[in-house]
């Protein structure tokens, strides 16, 4: 299994901050955003290696950053330099899977977000589902929910349907950005691309696969924080900086 590192964006609401510098390396709790991804995905101990798809603008950046890591990272530069050319979540990883010929489960994961629980337990249920796999959370803002990716489901956790950022919710279950996608699975993407799925959301792939094949979605145990907005980023800060029983 290989993790894949979506982290080609401009974060322009996080500007001046990300003007010259790529989000998921902001610095949270002492390290870079990443670092806490890719620490606790390591320590699981189930990923053979790490590919971090960014753009050209910061590509030479995440490479220094990834030559200080032990882990097995490969960085891709999906060749854009603007916002405004940037290829979209599920083009770039169809870029990854094509430009490393990989044929292998894939653990995809936004690397802006932060979590405060292990991710090696959505790993155990996606091996334990042997299906595609997201992860839930319940959010009771219609006002919110109408800026995610939104999932129906059964009583097993098996997705019915899942809508980018609809404007009637049809639940309450919100998709966070980080997939497991079977090997048979990811070899699909191509055809998504083709008959006419999103590119720009990364949930955008998981609407159009789960009505090909069984997608099952694990309720999070635990809170994430997506850093969208300087608020939010400086939120994050004090709350990993200060003594915590995670």
């Amino acid at each position: 299994m290989r993790c894949l590192v979506l982290a080609a964006g401009y974060a322009t609401r996080l500007s001046p901050l990300t003007d010259n510098f790529p989000k998921p390396l902001l610095e949270v709790g002492g390290k870079p955003i990443l670092d806490w991804l890719v620490e606790d995905i390591a320590s699981g101990g189930k990923v053979d290696g790490f590919v971090v798809v960014t753009n050209h603008k910061f590509a030479s950046i995440f490479e220094d950053w990834a030559a200080g890591r032990p882990e097995d990272i490969t960085v891709l530069d999906d060749g854009t330099s603007t916002n405004e050319t940037r290829l979209g979540a599920v083009r770039d990883i169809m870029f990854a899977v094509e430009a490393l010929s990989l044929d292998e489960d894939l653990l995809v994961i936004a690397g802006d977000n932060l979590l405060d629980f292990s991710l090696d337990a959505f790993i155990d249920y996606s091996l334990g589902k042997g299906t595609s796999c997201v992860m839930r959370y319940f959010e009771p803002s219609a006002a919110r929910l109408r800026k995610c990716g939104v999932l129906e489901i059964d009583d097993d956790g098996l997705i019915l349907g899942m809508e980018e950022k609809p404007s009637e919710p049809k639940s309450h279950w919100c998709c966070p950005p980080f997939y497991y996608y079977t090997r048979e699975d990811a070899a699909l993407i191509p055809e998504a691309i083709a008959s006419g799925c999103g590119t720009d959301a990364p949930g955008s792939l998981v609407s159009w696969l789960s009505a090909k094949s069984p997608v099952h979605a694990m309720e999070m145990p635990g809170r994430r924080f997506d850093i969208g907005s300087l608020e939010s980023y400086n939120a994050v800060r004090k709350y990993f900086g200060k003594p915590k029983n995670r």
